[in-house]
C-alpha cells in the first residue's frame, strides 16, 4: 500500500488579543494554505467570545518552543547563530489558565533563537514553564487600521449566540405525535 500525496495545510498557531492594550495571546491553532487564508480562519474560530482586536498567525514550524523541565535538563533550542534579528518571545507563568498556551512578553534582538531565549530568561525572569521564540518576520499580522479593524471583528461582536435550548420546536412535539398514534 503506497502512501499519497500529504494534502495536509500547515498548522499555524494563532495569538489573539482581546482589547486594547493587552498582551496577545496563544490561543489554539488552525490549518492553512498562506498566512491570509491562516488569518481569516483564525478570525472565523477565535475572534467571537470574548472579542478580539488583533490577531497573530506563525508557521508552527517556526516557533521554537522549551519548557523548564527541558532548560533544567540541560536542553537548547536549536538553529545556527547569524545575524541579529528581532524575535518576538512568549511565555507561560502558571498552569492556571488551560485554555491559554502563552502570553506575549516582548522583542529582543539576538542572533540566534537561543540567544534570544537567553535574553529573555534575564529580562522576563528565569522561571516560566514555557518558553516560545518566534522571528518577528515569521509572525503575519491583522490588519491594524481603524476600517479594516471594524471590517474584521465588528460582525464577531454583534453576533447573537443560543443555547440549543433556547431554539424553538419546528413543528409538533414528538410526545405529541406518539399520543396520537393507534
Amino acid at each position: 500500500m503506497s502512501a499519497g500525496p500529504d494534502t495536509q495545510w500547515p498548522r499555524w498557531e494563532v495569538f489573539k488579543q482581546d482589547g486594547p492594550g493587552k498582551r496577545h495571546q496563544a490561543v489554539g491553532s488552525v490549518h492553512a494554505a498562506d498566512p491570509q487564508h491562516a488569518l481569516y480562519t483564525a478570525r472565523s474560530v477565535f475572534a467571537r467570545r470574548p472579542a478580539a482586536v488583533s490577531l497573530w498567525v506563525a508557521l508552527a514550524q517556526d516557533i521554537h518552543a522549551i519548557t523548564l523541565e527541558q532548560r533544567q535538563a540541560g536542553a537548547t533550542l536549536p538553529g545556527t547563530p547569524g545575524p541579529a534579528q528581532p524575535y518576538r518571545v512568549f511565555g507561560k507563568a502558571s498552569q492556571r489558565r488551560a485554555m491559554t498556551f502563552v502570553d506575549d512578553l516582548g522583542t529582543v534582538e539576538a542572533a540566534s533563537p537561543q540567544a534570544a531565549l537567553e535574553q529573555a530568561c534575564e529580562r522576563y525572569g528565569d522561571d516560566l514553564l514555557v518558553w516560545w521564540v518566534v522571528p518577528e518576520p515569521a509572525l503575519h499580522r491583522s490588519p491594524e487600521d481603524a476600517p479594516s479593524l471594524d471590517s474584521w471583528f465588528a460582525p464577531a461582536q454583534d453576533k447573537t449566540y443560543r443555547q440549543q435550548g433556547s431554539y424553538g420546536l419546528v413543528g409538533r412535539h414528538p410526545g405529541e405525535r406518539r399520543r396520537e398514534q393507534p
